[in-house]
């Protein structure tokens, strides 16, 4: 990768393409309305007709006009390139969902470039674009990793890799059979940074699990280097042992040249519009001089590592969002010239959180912390699952432990605020109560549906009866309108549009053996129905059970989830709530309502998102000062005998809210 880099670079050096863009401060709006409804794909999930790849099944004709008809304008891709490892002169498979990456070519196992560029030109014929990603914070170990090891020319710079002396080599674990390197123990670690070669242990250790994964630390076996020396390295990886990190300030600066040729490939070569950089937090890392665990989080390095990715993607005409689940502060610093759009990881967790308890305090504190902060919304990707588990890292209230917030009516610590929400999430989404799902870390390896099923307390998915399916329709429907009916960018996966249940642990057994639990939430889905024998994708994923079934079937029936989601999209354009501007989030009495005040593009008035997580009706008179008295509140989303029932707002602009069990409303007030 890195000398293609290289090759890439030589192609922009000297053009004027580089000067005909602006790109030194993020465009969220701009980026938004260009694509501000997406689709999510998950290629080792993705279903294909026989013979017929993943991306040639992502460029369908039938696919894109299920997808226009329902509001789609993007499609986020997922990582397609080839990933991995190289053993010998063999190619391994990847350990991480294709986040290993090690090539700029397409992973056969998902097509070819000439379908990728096929997919490209089909979205572009449905008015949409094609997103892509670029994974600047680590490799899998291909030939870049493997030149690095044997030290030739300016590899070793790509990593935070160390060689370590012969005579220490004593502190490091033998290497098992038929593997290439080993996991560091903690006391190890210590040994090594009291010693100098590394920086010691990192503030949080992902996909932590005893015996397979105690550190962020590995050790190679012994490898000749190409001027013949032998050498063992101690690596570090903040995720897998096969992934191992960038080292974003080496003299060589390798790691940017291949990060940012890799931004090249994505935009120049593969057409995409837009770009994800993944895991993009973590990639400034420094020894803690008081002696603690070094310092690997909002690190000042990440901030101006991501304005140079962002900057030269915006520099050629494309945008970038990011995944950023850190502190609002360094949500807010790394949106300082770096990325356009941002993961809403601020309010997903709390949005899953008022599902279940039926109470909307912890997302309405949410909501204003993000207003202190000043997040904008707009700059936000608002979506529901992804291939992710639902994360409930809640790293704000962790690194704010002793701060003081509003909750349960005191006074709480940021540490207690956690541990409560852990409490009453994990007390009714895993366990005997929905065995369904399964601890992931910090969070729970689930899939939306399977979510909306453990809050409503059905045990047994494979008993439910057809009105327990409309229910679940309804509950997923009501998290969709939450995440679409605000400003900002509105995502959905594959997994919501089927309505995908989890996997059963016994046919994913071995997928879970290194403790990574979130192959229960990526089944196989099958969107348009082009093979319903199929039993597993392409890639080996089992077929997971769809409440909902393929699109093309949910487009002809009136109340599928998937057309009251096009009608609510529909709604969602016309009123162009993408670009709205939030003004408020104002207090309500009923615990179970959560109320968005919104001003609307060009005059178009203001735009009132009501919600009701709780399981009974709502009637509230609701504050709203910027609605003028005598005006006429519409719910937009209703019948047209609700349409014609316009809500007069009182003198002191309140605005009367009826909503029954796990409801949403739209209310505009025309200027």
């Amino acid at each position: 990768m890195l000398r293609q880099s290289e090759s890439l670079a030589t192609q922009y050096s000297g053009h004027a393409d580089q000067w005909r863009h602006p790109y030194a401060l993020p465009q969220p709006r701009a980026a938004s309305s260009r694509a501000s409804v997406w689709f999510t794909a998950y290629p080792a999930s993705t279903i294909s007709p026989p013979g017929a790849s993943v991306l040639k099944t992502l460029a369908d004709a039938r696919l894109w006009q299920a997808f226009e008809a329902i509001g789609i304008q993007g499609l986020h891709t997922g990582p397609m390139k080839r990933a991995g490892g190289i053993t010998g002169r063999e190619f391994t498979p990847t350990v991480d969902g294709s986040f290993d990456r090690i090539g700029f070519d397409i992973d056969p196992t998902f097509g070819t470039t000439d379908e990728y560029l096929s997919l490209v030109s089909t979205a572009k014929e449905h008015r949409a674009i094609v997103i892509g990603d670029v994974i600047p914070g680590h490799t899998g170990k291909g030939a870049d990793f493997r030149l690095a090891e044997r030290a030739y020319r300016d590899y070793p710079g790509l990593y935070h890799m160390v060689t370590i002396d012969p005579k220490d080599w004593s502190l490091l674990p033998p290497v098992p059979a038929g593997r290439d390197s080993a996991n560091l123990s903690a006391a190890t670690v210590d040994q090594l940074a009291a010693k100098g070669y590394i920086v010691g242990q990192l503030q949080r250790t992902f996909f932590y699990s005893p015996g397979v994964k105690d550190t962020d630390w590995s050790a190679t076996a012994v490898v000749r280097g190409v001027d013949g020396v032998e050498r063992r390295w101690v690596y570090l990886h903040y995720f897998k042992e096969g992934q191992p990190t960038l080292n974003w300030l080496d003299p060589s600066f390798a790691a940017p040249r291949l990060v940012i040729g890799d931004a090249l490939h994505e935009i120049g070569v593969l057409g995409d519009g837009m770009l994800r950089l993944d895991a993009n937090g973590f990639l400034g890392i420094e020894r803690n001089e008081q002696g603690g665990r070094a310092w690997s989080q909002g690190h000042p390095l990440s901030v101006t590592s991501n304005q140079l990715i962002s900057g030269m993607v915006r520099k050629l005409g494309a945008y970038t969002f990011q995944e950023l689940n850190l502190t609002l502060e360094d949500l807010r610093a790394m949106s300082q010239g770096g990325a356009d759009l941002s993961y809403d990881f601020v309010t997903r967790p709390a949005y899953h959180h008022a599902l279940v308890t039926g109470d909307t305090e912890f997302l309405r504190l949410m909501l204003k912390l993000m207003r202190q902060y000043e997040i904008d919304p707009a700059a936000l990707i608002h979506a529901m699952q992804n291939h992710d588990e639902l994360t409930l890292e809640l790293v704000h209230f962790a690194t704010h432990k002793d701060d003081p917030f509003p909750f349960h009516g005191a006074q709480m610590p940021g540490a207690e605020l956690r541990s409560t929400v852990h409490t009453e999430m994990f007390g009714k989404l895993i366990g005997d109560r929905a065995p369904y799902n399964l601890k992931a870390g910090d969070g729970v390896a689930c899939t939306t549906a399977s979510l909306v099923a453990a809050a409503l307390g059905f045990r047994d998915l494979s008993k439910l009866a057809k009105a327990d399916r409309q229910k679940i329709a309804q509950l997923h429907l009501l998290l969709a309108y939450y995440n679409a009916l605000q400003p900002g960018v509105f995502a959905l996966s594959g997994w919501d549009l089927v309505g995908a249940l989890t996997l059963p642990s016994a046919v994913v057994k071995d997928r879970l053996a290194d403790g990574d639990t979130r192959w229960i939430n990526r089944g196989a889905y099958d969107l348009a129905g082009a093979n319903r024998t199929a039993t597993q994708s392409t890639s080996g994923l089992p077929k997971a059970v769809a409440l909902y079934g393929p699109l093309p079937e949910q487009l002809k029936q009136r109340d599928s989830f998937a057309s009251r989601l096009a009608r609510m999209l529909q709604v969602r354009k016309e009123l162009k709530l993408y670009a709205a501007r939030q003004l408020d989030v104002p207090a309500v009495k009923n615990k179970g309502l959560l109320a968005m005040v919104h001003e609307l593009p060009d005059g178009g008035g203001i735009e009132i998102t009501a919600l009701n997580f709780g399981s009974t009706p709502i009637d509230e008179v609701l504050t709203v000062p910027q609605a003028k008295a005598g005006a006429k509140a519409v719910d937009v989303l209703g019948s047209n005998e609700s349409k014609s029932a316009a809500i007069a707002v009182s003198n002191d602009g309140g605005v009367r809210i009826q909503l029954g069990a796990y409801e949403g409303k739209a209310l505009v007030i025309r200027p």
